[in-house]
């Protein structure tokens, strides 16, 4: 198949309590793992069998809506994977860290933002923190958009996304997305999100 399913960087369970391993191992082998396949299925037997993700969400207006959603559901969650970490929280430092107090004055300044935008978002998508244009700016986006897909109303390179689907958290923490999203403060992988800035 063109693209696999990574395995989690660490057990289900490493987050808790914060990500709860149930939901996490549901999230990665049902949800993720229908992404890819569906993505795969998809492309099977066209041009696309042989490009890459990035290549994929920067024309996906060009596709069906299926292959938009399952493009990004693959890329979304692949990141999203990533940027949390047993070891993860607090506040960040490095270029990133640098960048956050500049654009927006102080850590809790951001964090403010972000969390209005995953707060806010109706329905299910994803808020983001994008390096654009050498700048960062926090947006959200519907479904399984992104800020690569070459119709999003902001484009960019994310360097921090937070899944806001119900599915991502509705078996620890029910309807009360502001708790999850005020959990996720606390598993988030600074030093990966530091090298998503510096190489965007």
């Amino acid at each position: 198949m063109a693209f696999e399913l990574a395995p989690l960087p660490y057990a289900f369970d490493a987050l808790e309590p914060h990500m709860d391993a149930r939901t996490m191992e549901i999230h990665h082998d049902k949800h993720h793992a229908g992404y890819t396949n569906n993505l795969n299925a998809a492309i099977e037997g066209t041009a696309l069998v042989s490009a890459g993700i990035e290549d994929i969400l920067a024309q996906v207006s060009k596709h069906p809506a299926g292959l938009r959603n399952n493009a990004g559901g693959y890329w979304n969650h692949h990141l999203f994977w990533n940027v949390m970490s047993p070891k993860g929280g607090g506040e960040p430092v490095g270029e990133v860290g640098d960048a956050i107090k500049k654009t927006w004055g102080s850590f809790d300044a951001f964090k403010e933002e972000f969390s209005a935008a995953a707060k806010t978002r109706f329905g299910s998508g994803w808020a983001w923190l994008v390096k654009q244009d050498g700048n960062l700016v926090v947006t959200s986006s519907p479904n399984q958009d992104n800020p690569l897909m070459d119709d999003a109303p902001v484009k960019g390179t994310p360097i921090l996304g937070l899944d806001v689907w119900e599915h991502a958290y509705y078996l620890h923490y029910q309807n009360r997305r502001p708790d999850y999203v005020a959990a996720f403060w606390n598993v988030i992988n600074w030093d990966y999100v530091n090298e998503l800035y510096k190489n965007a």
